[in-house]
């Protein structure tokens, strides 16, 4: 008897081990039926106070309770809803915060996320409290999180979209279809991933509420034909690596310069060139008189008074370097032969570095900003290009793939002790040297890739050139018209550049 009531006893405990352990994943399969288009949630990472989501069917809307004390550097905390998908996505909703105050960096997410661990990889449209919103994104498990930053505050509905391996956002500031809002970036998610909708308080001490209403999701990976061509004029911090939007236009535009007192931007589009504020605004045509099919080489003289343009709107059709006053008005030509690709002014402003075909060869020249005679400066079989002074005007930066790719050379301003700087297996294009002598940025391709071709996958990467250490700035689609030209700000911290988005 005793033999009998202790096999009961196991019999019993072993079915209450059973019972407890599936108990659990009854409620959540309850739970998940009750929360619309999506499977499930809970709290990602370590939060004090444990978050809840409710949906109400009737009026469709999602409202969210979360702590946790940030969702930035190497780990999330905060409170998710969820469903598990694969290939691409769009989730779109209206999002506002419950009360008034709260932490100004609280934050309302659209989120598309690799794992529910707190270091995921993942990429997140985040409506803070004080109504910034941006991209972030951290683009491998347990690597830092950056962030894109709209140039629309505190928008009443958002979009994220996953395309490939690119996440793009889209708001609208008011009623209306989300619009797109630039800056995209490539977060590479394998297999399936999680989708959906999160509060973070900013504060781990406290929960915050947000409902999320009007809440649309698609699935699909059908590709898109006929995409629709998007340009973005960007910054970028030096140091923290976070971009913030500018301006947003669906067509080509290209090849910013910062000014140099640091307020405005040029970029040229359909021929012209344009000016807008640094901070955004509504871009303005410089008046370059006859010269109307300006490319992508244009940059400002030392001393704010002249910009120099590469122009084709003479009889020949090709290129010529030009420089008009600042202000606008009638071109002066520099080069007398064609084509020609002005890259760079020298440092007292006296002389020009060039691009020039001649005789099927491409070199580099210089010439006086008065006129005269070009001096051939390279000879080497294989394209030179992008030739850029620094700022002391002791040396020519420039790119040749003369070793049989694409990779960085300087050389002296006379056109002597020409080095190589670069030797890795990517291309390498347009060494732009910050103003304060310290730093080189330049254009990255795939080592597969000819040419320096718009529309591919592109890295913006820097070089300290006290040890010649070289780190990733940005992973963007992008290419010709990204950053051909200097884009510095004076002070050294930021760069420009335009990134591209092709989205249905």
């Amino acid at each position: 008897m005793k033999r009998q009531s202790g096999s009961w006893a196991c019999a019993s405990i072993l079915v209450f081990f059973v019972l407890f352990l599936a108990f659990p994943k009854v409620l959540l399969s309850q739970d998940a039926g009750a929360l619309g288009l999506f499977d499930g949630h809970g709290d990602v990472g370590a939060v004090l106070h444990p978050g809840s989501a409710v949906y109400d069917a009737s009026e469709r809307t999602y409202t969210l309770s979360g702590s946790g004390e940030n969702m930035w550097f190497t780990a999330d905390a905060f409170q998710f809803v969820w469903k598990k998908v694969t290939g691409d996505v769009t989730l779109t909703a209206d999002v506002s915060f419950v009360g008034q105050g709260g932490n100004a960096h609280r934050k309302s997410v659209l989120m598309i996320r690799q794992s529910l661990d707190a270091d995921s990889a993942y990429a997140d449209l985040a409506l803070h409290g004080d109504g910034m919103t941006s991209l972030q994104y951290r683009d491998e498990r347990g690597a830092a999180t950056h962030e894109i930053r709209s140039n629309v505050s505190a928008p009443a509905r958002l979009r994220i979209e996953k395309r490939g391996d690119y996440v793009y956002m889209s708001v609208a500031p008011g009623a209306g279809d989300p619009q797109m809002a630039g800056g995209s970036t490539r977060v590479a998610l394998q297999g399936d991933f999680y989708v959906g909708i999160g509060v973070c308080s900013h504060d781990k001490d406290v929960i915050e509420k947000a409902v999320f209403s009007g809440v649309e999701l698609v699935t699909s990976s059908v590709a898109d034909l006929n995409p629709k061509l998007y340009s973005t004029l960007e910054t970028i911090a030096i140091a923290s690596t976070d971009r913030s939007v500018v301006y947003v236009a669906p067509e080509r535009f290209e090849a910013p310069n910062w000014t140099r007192d640091g307020a405005a931007l040029l970029f040229n589009r359909n021929g012209r060139i344009e000016r807008i504020p640094a901070t955004g605004g509504k871009p303005e045509i410089i008046d370059t008189g006859f010269a109307k099919r300006c490319n992508n080489d244009h940059g400002i003289s030392p001393d704010s008074t002249l910009l120099a343009i590469s122009d084709q709107s003479q009889a020949d059709h090709q290129s010529s370097v030009y420089v008009v006053p600042m202000g606008g008005g009638a071109p002066r030509r520099v080069t007398q032969k064609s084509p020609s690709y002005w890259h760079g002014w020298s440092p007292d402003g006296k002389t020009l570095a060039f691009v020039g075909q001649r005789n099927g060869d491409f070199d580099i020249y210089t010439i006086p900003v008065a006129g005269g005679d070009e001096t051939r400066l390279t000879t080497a079989k294989g394209l030179d290009d992008g030739p850029e002074y620094s700022p002391d005007g002791s040396y020519i930066y420039f790119n040749s793939e003369r070793t049989g790719s694409m990779q960085l050379w300087r050389m002296k301003a006379g056109g002597s002790e020409q080095e190589q700087i670069t030797a890795d297996d990517f291309n390498n294009w347009f060494p732009h040297i910050s103003p304060d002598g310290k730093w080189m940025v330049f254009l990255t391709y795939e080592k597969g890739v000819t040419g320096h071709p718009e529309n591919k996958d592109v890295m913006l990467r820097l070089m300290s050139l006290e040890d010649k250490k070289i780190t990733v700035l940005a992973k963007l689609f992008g290419g010709q018209g990204t950053i051909n030209v200097p884009s510095w700000s004076p002070d050294s911290k930021r760069l420009a550049f335009v990134s591209y988005q092709l989205v249905p």
